[in-house]
Parts: C-alpha cells; sequence; structure tokens
C-alpha cells in the first residue's frame, strides 16, 4: 500500500489526464467557466461547499410535510438481536410529501450513512422545493440498514444490495398507499450511486417503479480502486506525527488554535472552509489522512454489525452474550485495525462464494462495478452520472469508462473532489435539469 501523497496525487493527475481524451459527446466543465473555489481535491472533500453558494430559497425543515417511518422487515431477528440494537430492530425511512399528486424521488445515501445524514436532508430540500415527494433511505452499508433490512447482513456485492433497496422501495411504497404519484425517480450518491444503477436494473426487469429519471453522483466506478484509494489514506506519512504526538493531537492543536483566535466554537463547512484559509490550515498529507480515518470508522461500522449479526467469530467470539451494558470498546478496536479490503477478504469474499458460487475477488469486484452494468448503462438513456476530474474514489481509466458508456449522459466537473461541491448551486442547477430534460 502507498504510505505518502505524492503516489496519491500522482494517481489524481492519471484521473485528471483522461479528461483531454476525445470526448463522446459529454458534458465537460471548463475550470475556467467554473467558479466552484475549493481547487484542492482534499479541501473540498472536507469542507463541501460554503453556504454562501447553496442555491437559494431552499425550505428550512419547519416547513415542509415530513415524517419518518418504520418497516418491519427482519421480524426474524426480534429475538436474536443484541439489547443494544433495540432501535434500529425495524428500518426507518423520511419522507416528504407534497399537498397533492407529484412526482417521487428516492434517495439513497452513500457509504455508512443514514437516511437522515446532512447530504439527505439537503438534496431533500433541494426536490422538495421543485415539486417532488421525496423518500430518504440508509445506505446498505449504515448499521441500521444492515440489522433492519438486509437479508444476509453482508453489504457490498451490489447485485444483493439492490435487491435489499428494491424490497425496501416496494415496502415504502405500501406503506405510503394514499400518496399520490405521477412518476418515480431515483438518485444516490456515492456508494448510493452505484446502489441506484443497480437498483434501476433490477427494475428494469421487475417494472415496479418504470424510474423515468436516475442519476449518479460520485459514484464509484470500480469498487477496489475505491477501497484501495481511501484505505490507502489512512497510511499516508504526516510530518509532526510520531509516537509523541498522534494525528489526532495534531489536529486538535490546529483546532484548538484556530477557535482561540476566532473567538468561538463553530463546526460547520464555513468554519472548515475559513480554517483552510488560516495559519493553521492542514496540509494534503493532513487532509488525507483526516478523509482516510472517516472511512476507517465507517468501515469498522460494517466490520462489526457483520460479523455480529452473522455470528462469524472474527470480531465478536459467537458465544458471547452483548447486553446494553456491555463495553463494546474491544471490539471496535478489532474492527478499526480491518480495514474495507479487509473486510471484503475476510466476510463478503467468503460468503459471496458460499452463498452465490463465485470463484475469485476479481469476479466479486467486477460484479459489483459499474463496469458489469456497461452494455446496460449504455442503452439506457435514463440513467445520467454527475463526477469530478479530481473525484479521490476514481481510478486510470474510469472516466474513460464513464465517457464511453454514457456519452453526453456525463457531466464531469473540473475540481470538487469527492461531493465537494455537491451544494453548489451550478452543480444543484445541473441535476435538476437532468430530471426535467424528458418532462
Amino acid at each position: 500500500m502507498p504510505r505518502n501523497i505524492p503516489y496519491f496525487l500522482s494517481i489524481l493527475a492519471l484521473v485528471t489526464s483522461t479528461i483531454t481524451m476525445p470526448a463522446a459527446q459529454a458534458k465537460v466543465i471548463d475550470a475556467g467557466n467554473y467558479n466552484f473555489p475549493l481547487t484542492n481535491p482534499f479541501e473540498a472533500t472536507i469542507a463541501t461547499t460554503p453556504d454562501v453558494l447553496w442555491p437559494l430559497g431552499l425550505p428550512a425543515n419547519r416547513n415542509i410535510d415530513q415524517d419518518d417511518y418504520e418497516l418491519n422487515l427482519r421480524p426474524e431477528r426480534e429475538f436474536s438481536l443484541p439489547d443494544n440494537f433495540w432501535a434500529v430492530r425495524k428500518l426507518k425511512y423520511r419522507i416528504a410529501r407534497q399537498p397533492g399528486p407529484a412526482p417521487l424521488i428516492f434517495l439513497i445515501a452513500g457509504t455508512g450513512s443514514n437516511y437522515a445524514s446532512s447530504t439527505m436532508d439537503f438534496l431533500k430540500k433541494v426536490f422538495y422545493r421543485d415539486g417532488y415527494h421525496v423518500v430518504q433511505l440508509s445506505s446498505p452499508t449504515s448499521y441500521d440498514f444492515m440489522v433492519g433490512a438486509s437479508r444476509h447482513a453482508t453489504p457490498g456485492y451490489s447485485p444483493e444490495d439492490a435487491r435489499d433497496l428494491y424490497a425496501v422501495m416496494k415496502a415504502v411504497r405500501e406503506q405510503q398507499a394514499n400518496l399520490a404519484v405521477t412518476d418515480f425517480n431515483l438518485l444516490g450518491y456515492s456508494l448510493g450511486g452505484l446502489d441506484a444503477a443497480f437498483v434501476s436494473q433490477l427494475d428494469d426487469a421487475e417494472k415496479a417503479f418504470a424510474f423515468k429519471r436516475v442519476l449518479l453522483l460520485n459514484p464509484p466506478v470500480n469498487l477496489q480502486t475505491s477501497v484501495n484509494n481511501l484505505d490507502s489514506l489512512v497510511q499516508t506519512e504526516v510530518k509532526g506525527v510520531n509516537d509523541d504526538q498522534t494525528f489526532y493531537d495534531l489536529i486538535f492543536t490546529k483546532l484548538a488554535t484556530f477557535f482561540r483566535a476566532k473567538g468561538h466554537i463553530q463546526m460547520d463547512a464555513a468554519m472548515l472552509y475559513d480554517f483552510q484559509q488560516s495559519p493553521q490550515s492542514l496540509s494534503n498529507e493532513e487532509l488525507a489522512m483526516l478523509i482516510g480515518t472517516v472511512f476507517r470508522f465507517s468501515a469498522a461500522d460494517i466490520v462489526f454489525t457483520s460479523d455480529l449479526l452473522n455470528r462469524r467469530g472474527g470480531i465478536v467470539p459467537p458465544e458471547t452474550i452483548i447486553t446494553e451494558s456491555s463495553s463494546l470498546t474491544p471490539y471496535f478496536q478489532a474492527s478499526l485495525r480491518c480495514n474495507f479490503a479487509c473486510y471484503i477478504d475476510r466476510q463478503l469474499l467468503p460468503f459471496w462464494r458460499q452463498r452465490f458460487g463465485g470463484t475469485d475477488m476479481t469476479q466479486l469486484i467486477h460484479d459489483s462495478s459499474l463496469y458489469a452494468l456497461a452494455d446496460y448503462l449504455q442503452a439506457s438513456p435514463k440513467i445520467g452520472v454527475m463526477t469530478n476530474a479530481d473525484d479521490l474514489i476514481l481510478g486510470p481509466g474510469d472516466l474513460r469508462f464513464l465517457r464511453k458508456t454514457l456519452g453526453q449522459r456525463l457531466t464531469v466537473y473540473p475540481h470538487g473532489g469527492h461531493l465537494g461541491n455537491l451544494n453548489y448551486r451550478v452543480n444543484v442547477g445541473d441535476m435538476l435539469e437532468f430530471f426535467h430534460d424528458h418532462e
């Protein structure tokens, strides 16, 4: 695994270089005409879009007719789950309703995120303002989905994750049978974008929704490439981090100095943007380590939850009885030592081989990536992709594949990192235009 940032920046250079190839009519945004202010992919990924650059007029939550609901999809787990999972034994989702008949859009969250995350809340406001009923769904990799909806609680094999999501969507429609829906649409971001592509293919076969438009925001193209890119970030060598000072000590010291000079503590995207303009700003190496750490925590949740629910014994001994008073610290520490690549190798791959008769890792990764859907994506005019040339989860050849496969249904922004520009009003305008194209 690479241990320094120059290697990773060289990967980004290879990714970005593909944008100069002949564009099969893809919409490639010129850097000179794109005013998103964060051109460093690490800064953009962490700080995201300053709220002054968000679209204007988004409704406040108090002005949205919305409620959270529960689905009892895995009743067989009711008495087998540890006590500390009581809150997620039923899967929750959120729906925002228009006052009359309207199109409905399902939103699928990214890696480890649940339906109520800030990104989901933002997208809800965007589409609610535009006249949609909006349903917010957790990622199949979030612990609440794994407990309350997943049949196998071993996420990562995209066709099966799509089946779990599709079952949830059908259950939502049944529970909301009185809602007047004119047509159905689908949007997923990050890993949720990959999920959305597989759900769309499944729906074309089963036709429960006949999705009108499907949009993938910053999806991984090759799952293994994305996992390796993010896993490698946590191994970055950071100046000043040694046996006497941890990475977290370093970050805390910089934040404390910044807040002391500012006079108050404020944790939001605007603060992170200001922080990066200050003398305490994080270096590329520090930013990379921070992104990798966040991803490692998401992976740890998946590792722990999948192992526990399936009683595999890799993290929690099968005979262990966990109660609300049990300390989870030893299990969490063990989970943190197993990154996403480790999870695939120790849990997902053996499960896939046993359940579906798969052979090697290469086949599993291919079957779970957009490459497996190349013919479908090329032939389906309703599917679009929006991504960034410097997205941290892309690798060499990924943009070329998207350009060749999607043509004019692909939009590539010159910078923004991974999802950093999702809230930018220009990007939001392009999202809405995509859904309006076929009206």
